[in-house]
């Protein structure tokens, strides 16, 4: 049997506990039952939970000494450091073999041992900025649902712990038995595209001399850079430099991002077919709108209404 344990504090997220006892630690009739699963921490006692509630923890960071894959469901607030034990206990458990595994906040821990470093990982949209800035050293995956690298593995949202967890039974124990667990559960065995698609678009920035507000009412059109510029009555490289001084990217990416953002707004908000969606937004053809939507958002403009549509 593997045996999973998870390694909680407080106040630990019940919902990100529970999608690692759903997958690892839940008995089904019929399922083969291939893990063990435990909960640890490092004051065994009563936990406070993000529910409101606190769960009784009998065992201490012993339980990693014989753990196969460590699980870490969380990690609030995210600033909190690792004490001298816990470190020490998740370092020994990855030296001896131990698969470290993180879900959502959970990789600021996993960080702060150092086992990221110069390797990719993933976390939750909101907070990728923030681990790219703490940890310099760690490739922050923005548009990944998880990274496994074998030994370590981290995953974005809460929901993508579920994703990242039934990766690793795959792993485990072939695909046909990670289906079993997915179809259990009720849950696609395998999500399409990555996290871009979760992530709100980048809101409209109102600055160079109201230049992206007017460019905002005209998306419909055959703008280009140098319409932009003679907008503002300067040369193209004198508005690229402005772009990179105020917003850190090119008027070109901009007027990109600009494009499909509204472009998923219409996949949400209307039944407008992708070819009128792709003509009202500036990209032309259909051809052209899937092409550059499934290279930013990772998805196809079909499945991103399907899973976005606001009835």
């Amino acid at each position: 049997m593997h045996r999973v344990v998870a390694l909680v504090r407080p106040v630990q997220s019940t919902f990100e506990l529970g999608c690692a006892v759903e997958v690892f630690g839940t008995q089904r009739a019929g399922v083969p039952q291939h893990y063990e699963f435990e909960v640890c921490t490092e004051t065994p006692g009563p936990v406070p939970t993000s529910a409101g509630y606190a769960i009784s923890v009998s065992r201490g960071l012993s339980a990693l000494a014989s753990a196969d894959t460590v699980l870490i469901p969380g990690w609030m607030p995210v600033q909190t450091p690792l004490s001298a034990r816990v470190h020490r206990a998740l370092l020994r458990a990855h030296a001896r073999g131990a698969r470290l595994v993180t879900i959502c906040s959970g990789v600021f821990a996993l960080a702060r041992t150092g086992l990221l470093d110069g390797r990719s990982a993933t976390t939750h949209w909101a907070r990728a900025e923030q681990l790219a800035r703490e940890f310099p050293q760690v490739r922050v995956e923005p548009d990944m649902l998880y990274v496994d690298h074998g030994d370590v593995a981290t995953s974005a949202g809460a929901g993508a712990g579920i994703d990242l967890c039934l990766h690793l039974v795959r792993q485990d124990h072939g695909a046909a038995h990670a289906t079993l667990i997915a179809r259990h559960m009720v849950m696609p065995p395998h999500r399409d595209g990555g996290r871009a698609q979760y992530a709100p678009p980048p809101p409209p920035a109102d600055a160079l001399d109201g230049l992206l507000e007017w460019t905002g009412t005209r998306l419909g059109t055959s703008l280009s850079v140098g319409d932009l510029a003679a907008h503002l009555s300067v040369s193209p490289r004198t508005l690229a430099r402005r772009f990179a001084d105020q917003l850190g990217t090119s008027p070109g990416a901009w007027l990109l991002s600009r494009r499909l953002a509204e472009a998923r707004t219409l996949l949400e908000e209307t039944d407008l077919p992708v070819e009128a969606i792709a003509a009202r937004v500036g990209l032309g053809t259909a051809v052209n709108l899937r092409r550059r939507f499934h290279t930013r958002v990772g998805t196809t403009p079909g499945a991103y209404r399907r899973a976005f549509r606001v009835s």
